[in-house]
């Protein structure tokens, strides 16, 4: 991986039922905050969320997610804040130019439960 300072981070819940479609979603992303210059782009799909160690808040319950559902982690990596700042708007001008006002309309999962955050790298960077 390509080390950065900033990185976004996102954790979501998406329906088993739409996996192939948040799939193909994510993959378009990927392309698009990479062809903008993000350093890293990763889509994790929860496979180990540890139910039987001493946990008190885990991702699945973080993320509300029913039984119909999976977790997902997403991460993209940035040299830094403002980097990170710079690639969005240029994503965000793709993605309203291509789709207009319907892009977040069709989205597989609910934005109610989406979480996300913008993280300074401390360690390892």
């Amino acid at each position: 991986m390509t080390k950065g300072t900033y990185v976004d981070g996102f954790v979501l819940s998406i329906p088993k039922k739409s996996t192939a479609k948040y799939k193909k979603m994510a993959q378009e992303a990927n392309e698009v905050w990479l062809k903008f210059g993000a350093l890293d782009y990763k889509e994790c799909l929860l496979d180990d969320a540890r139910p039987d160690k001493a946990i008190t808040f885990t991702f699945p319950k973080m993320a509300k997610t029913k039984p119909s559902e999976a977790v997902w982690f997403s991460f993209i990596v940035y040299k830094d804040k403002r980097h990170r700042d710079q690639v969005n708007k240029k994503v965000m001008k793709y993605f309203s130019e291509k789709y207009g006002d319907d892009a977040m309309k069709d989205m597989p999962f609910d934005m109610k439960r989406f979480a996300h955050g913008g993280f300074k790298v401390e360690v390892g960077a």
